[in-house]
């Protein structure tokens, strides 16, 4: 189960640096670039089973320690990017904690096979009627 938004405030870090890209001056100037820091294995809201899920299906994200990294560096404010790198961890939990359900496979009734067949032969026969007739010479 997801965690709601102010548990994760709490257990994560925030790291800020200054960003790359649009915001002239402005980005020699501020701290926007905003890096979110969880560690998976420190965090109390998660079972033992959902930690050893995200730590296989987001191993690609996850330093040595087991730290996961978000970061967003989109705005110039760094509040706004906060708040993205928020949305964007709980976005990436909820894409990994989601396990689909096993399709149980089911077998197509025998109506249905014998109205498709029918309509199969009765196409099969409009279209045989549409052919020219054999000359007989």
């Amino acid at each position: 189960m997801l965690p709601d938004r102010n548990d994760i405030v709490r257990a994560v870090s925030f790291k800020t640096s200054r960003s790359g890209g649009k915001g002239g001056q402005n980005v020699n100037k501020v701290s926007s670039k905003v890096e979110l820091i969880l560690n998976i294995e420190n965090a109390v809201f998660f079972s033992p089973e959902e930690k050893q899920l995200l730590l296989q299906r987001l191993a690609n994200r996850i330093d040595q320690e087991g730290n996961l990294h978000v970061i967003s560096q989109e705005d110039r404010s760094q509040l706004i990017n906060k708040e993205k790198t928020v949305d964007k961890l709980l976005a990436l939990l909820a894409t990994s904690l989601h396990v689909d359900r096993i399709r149980k496979p089911t077998r197509t009734p025998r109506s249905v096979i014998i109205k498709r067949k029918s309509d199969k032969q009765s196409l099969s026969r409009k279209k045989e009627n549409r052919k020219r007739p054999l000359s007989d010479h």
